[in-house]
């Protein structure tokens, strides 16, 4: 179908026949995400109100099967890359998002760390010298103000702003380790997303929500005893990349849950629901 005959198509979006529409709305999506283009610039060029919301409901219904498709390759695939899932999330509220971006911004903060980072020392000394370089630095910080706000569970926007919720927060703090060769892990602990260092010779936690703040497993005990809650070893030990994915979402649908945003939740619901697990612990933020 040449450029004409798709003008035309377009322009049937204003036809009141629900039927109508329906077909030619049907038509339009069969031709997959490579009409995006087209149908933008389709967009910027019409001055009907009517015709420029449902071209944006095509499109986004597009996007939205793009992510689902991304979402599901990225899931079956070998390593499950963590920025690569983080990516994917973002792509949601920002589909024209570069993948090789995201790590052009990582790969400088890794190199703002390598030029401070010493393997010769302990742990704990490594662990404040990279909290030195990410919260003192480069000024990362939580969001406190705005907790709930779904920009703290894109990464690209944590990214920008230096402003996260506890689990964006570790994933950055996570991801730069990792290319520093440190042993260090999310952890899935309730209602507060961290971090641990675990090798063969010691294991202790890292709060990158409290400024890389270090503690022990007792304090963790403490923690889920305040919660009245009887300790399991996820509260303990590293979790998967798809952990980490699924609990993301998990906080996006809080967020458009508390903005009213209903049908972007159950959208979120919908991806969740493609890496879901009945052993998921269902933990969130």
């Amino acid at each position: 179908m040449d450029d004409k005959e798709l003008k035309a198509l377009v322009s049937l979006l204003d036809d009141d026949d629900q039927e109508v529409l329906g077909h030619v709305e049907d038509k339009i999506i069969s031709f997959g995400d490579v009409i995006i283009p087209f149908l933008e610039e389709q967009w910027e060029n019409s001055f009907n109100p009517n015709v420029q919301k449902r071209i944006e409901d095509i499109i986004h219904t597009l996007q939205f099967e793009s992510l689902k498709n991304r979402l599901k390759n990225w899931f079956n695939s070998e390593d499950q890359d963590l920025l690569e899932g983080m990516w994917i999330i973002a792509t949601y509220q920002y589909p024209d998002l570069s993948l090789d971006q995201l790590k052009k911004q990582l790969e400088q903060i890794y190199y703002e760390a390598w030029l401070e980072f010493k393997t010769d020392v302990h742990p704990f000394d490594q662990v404040k010298i990279l909290n030195s370089v990410l919260f003192s630095k480069l000024k990362f910080s939580a969001n406190t103000k705005n907790f709930h706000a779904p920009a703290n569970s894109m990464i690209n926007m944590v990214l920008e702003s230096k402003k996260g919720n506890p689990i964006s927060l570790c994933v950055i703090y996570m991801l730069v380790a990792r290319r520093l060769k440190l042993p260090i892990y999310g952890v899935n602990l309730p209602s507060l997303f961290i971090l641990t260092y675990k090798s063969e010779e010691m294991q202790f936690y890292v709060n990158a929500f409290n400024r890389g703040l270090i503690f022990s497993k007792n304090d963790i005990d403490n923690y889920i005893a305040q919660l009245k809650l009887q300790p399991i070893d996820i509260f303990y030990e590293p979790c998967s990349n798809v952990d980490i994915i699924r609990r993301m979402f998990r906080n996006l649908i809080v967020s458009f849950e508390k903005l009213g945003d209903y049908d972007k939740a159950e959208e979120i619901k919908t991806l969740l629901s493609i890496i879901f697990s009945e052993n998921d612990p269902g933990l969130s933020l």
